[in-house]
């Protein structure tokens, strides 16, 4: 909306004095015609806006102008800073909202306290990109228009179509009872009820969403976190699901998360590789995924599991045993490919 593009605008030029029209368009998210437009608007207003030509030009503010927020404490205001610097915002589709709103806590400080609480939010760190191992967390592109479609749904308590690629299977149409939204390092998924049935979704295979008009079938309060701790533990403990331990080099982390069901446990190991406890949904998901890794992990246990990939790894010796196409290492039964 255009009232809290003109506050937001108005913060950032308190907090950080002169910026260029295309400094201000950048951090608004809009064009640098929308930025002049703003600050004629605010001018008319009788916001004290004045701009500096010249290359090093830009607007500012009159000094001692200050717009009234207040209300928080030091304390107060410290604790949301911390907290917005969580990926929350940014999976739940509300990483503009919450720049802005970072933007208002910050002016809502009185003016001795407010550089205090930026050192206080620039020595305290939630959930950084890399952890201990060196890997770079990931996060998962959704589209915003189907991440605030299923969030207005989540929150107003209405019923809620998607059309979800599954796994296995085309893409299809299902309408479900949107319980909430839970973000897992990057990961965002919705938690629902579909024919009384619990049902989880990851967003990123959610390809469209539309919020219905009736109400969702939910209980009026949930205990969000009780409730993915209980659907975690059901589908790590569900199916044929095995459990391996390995080797792998650092480099692959990233390549085995990315596939396995749950990284339980994990210790450097002496070579530098880790040493990690993963689950997987069944033993031909364990073989494929490290026969995927390649040379970068080995499986210790449990010992079918290294029975299969040796016996794999010997067909697979066998065939390409000469470096004739059709040759005595078995590959003379086979059709040729090409010329």
């Amino acid at each position: 909306m255009r009232a809290d593009r003109l506050v937001s605008l108005v913060l950032l030029l308190r907090q950080r004095g002169q910026l260029s029209a295309t400094a201000l368009a950048r951090e608004l998210e809009v064009s640098t015609r929308t930025v002049l437009r703003d600050i004629d608007a605010l001018s008319a207003a009788g916001v004290p806006v004045y701009a500096r030509r010249g290359p090093h030009g830009g607007f500012a503010l009159l000094p001692g102008f200050r717009t009234e927020l207040s209300g928080l404490t030091h304390d107060e205001a410290t604790a949301l800073l911390v907290v917005g610097t969580r990926r929350g915002a940014q999976a739940f589709g509300l990483g503009s909202a919450l720049a802005s709103a970072v933007l208002k806590v910050l002016d809502a400080l009185p003016e001795g306290q407010r550089a205090a609480a930026a050192a206080v939010t620039g020595r305290l760190l939630v959930d950084p990109d890399t952890d201990l191992l060196a890997r770079r967390l990931r996060e998962e592109e959704v589209p915003d228009g189907v991440v605030d479609e299923v969030r207005r749904a989540v929150l107003a308590g209405r019923r809620l179509r998607i059309r979800y690629a599954a796994v296995e299977g085309a893409p299809a149409w299902r309408t479900v009872d949107p319980v909430g939204l839970v973000g897992v390092r990057g990961t965002t998924y919705l938690l629902a009820t579909r024919s009384g049935e619990d049902r989880t979704y990851r967003l990123t295979r959610v390809l469209d969403a539309e919020q219905l008009d009736e109400p969702a079938q939910r209980a009026d309060h949930v205990d969000l976190d009780a409730l993915w701790r209980e659907r975690s533990t059901r589908f790590r403990t569900g199916g044929e699901q095995v459990d391996v331990l390995l080797l792998v080099e650092p480099a692959a982390w990233d390549a085995l998360a990315g596939t396995a069901l749950a990284v339980r446990a994990q210790e450097p190991s002496p070579d530098g590789w880790l040493r990690l406890a993963v689950s997987f949904q069944d033993r031909r998901h364990a073989e494929w995924a490290l026969w995927q890794l390649g040379r970068s992990a080995e499986a210790l246990a449990p010992p079918w599991l290294r029975t299969a990939l040796h016996e794999r790894a010997t067909e697979i010796a066998t065939r390409y045993g000469t470096a004739d196409a059709g040759g005595p290492a078995g590959g003379r039964d086979r059709p040729r490919i090409g010329p």
